[in-house]
């Protein structure tokens, strides 16, 4: 088993040198190294030659967004699993890749922790539906996903900030590729980067892709599901299973939202 692991990085010299120094700490070594750099004019390049002989392959020019940067990186690729590790983003410890050796799955996808948190954030359960995505993507800096699968599903450049997202719905949902959730904090990521900083565009993406991807009656049901909170969904459908114990659930919802409303 080989990783691929693809760094994309634009004027952030700092940053860079922190990623290079986790890839290249990892205790598991059969992986090549890929570094797309955007035509940086700080001392990125510099950094990444003083690297080079732990890097396989690397580029630093001109390119048309982060997505543009990450599938020039797929193409450079030969590696069984992809994994993205951008400039800011570090491994949370030395034996990450060991951890996940020998897995088969499409997509395997672990934890982050995200700037100075010290709550792994991620999927928590260990299948995944459309709802879970419909609430949320999954980290992408945690995120072991097969060559093949990165070949035929390609980041869709016209979004800036969500195609790993509508990467997601398309692969895990549409083409009902096997999936894996593991508990491995798999990395530090760099809350200074573009999606947490997109000035209201995450939401404007957001609805492009549903309207791009689902028919209006489907996304009008998913939508009606995706703010019930998850445990209160699971046991509204336990409860409902009775006609009895269903009318009981129904009034005692409308006393209440009676009460709520007099407040």
């Amino acid at each position: 088993m080989r990783y691929s692991i693809i760094t994309i990085n634009y004027n952030n010299e700092g940053g860079l040198e922190r990623t290079i120094r986790s890839v290249i700490s990892q205790t598991f070594k059969d992986f090549e190294y890929i570094i797309i750099d955007g035509g940086s004019t700080d001392r990125s390049v510099d950094i990444i030659r003083e690297h080079e002989k732990h890097v396989t392959y690397w580029v630093s020019e001109k390119d048309k967004g982060v997505y543009n940067a990450m599938n020039k990186g797929i193409a450079q690729a030969k590696g069984d699993y992809l994994v993205f590790m951008n400039s800011g983003d570090c491994f949370h410890t030395t034996d990450v890749l060991n951890a996940f050796k020998g897995s088969q799955e499409d997509i395997i996808c672990g934890k982050v922790f995200k700037g100075d948190s010290t709550i792994p954030s991620g999927h928590h359960k260990p299948t995944i539906s459309l709802v879970d995505l419909m609430r949320g993507s999954l980290p992408h800096q945690a995120m072991f996903i097969k060559r093949e699968i990165m070949e035929k599903h390609p980041y869709d450049e016209h979004y800036k900030i969500l195609s790993d997202w509508k990467f997601c719905i398309e692969t895990l949902v549409f083409d009902n590729c096997s999936f894996s959730n593991s508990e491995v904090i798999v990395a530090d990521y760099d809350i200074s980067g573009i999606s947490t900083n997109s000035n209201g565009l995450l939401a404007i993406e957001r609805e492009k892709i549903l309207q791009e991807l689902f028919p209006p009656r489907i996304l009008i049901d998913y939508q009606r599901l995706t703010p019930v909170d998850d445990e209160l969904l699971e046991q509204s459908i336990l409860l409902t299973q009775t006609v009895g114990v269903r009318r009981l659930v129904k009034w005692f919802s409308n006393l209440l939202l009676r009460l709520t409303q007099k407040k």
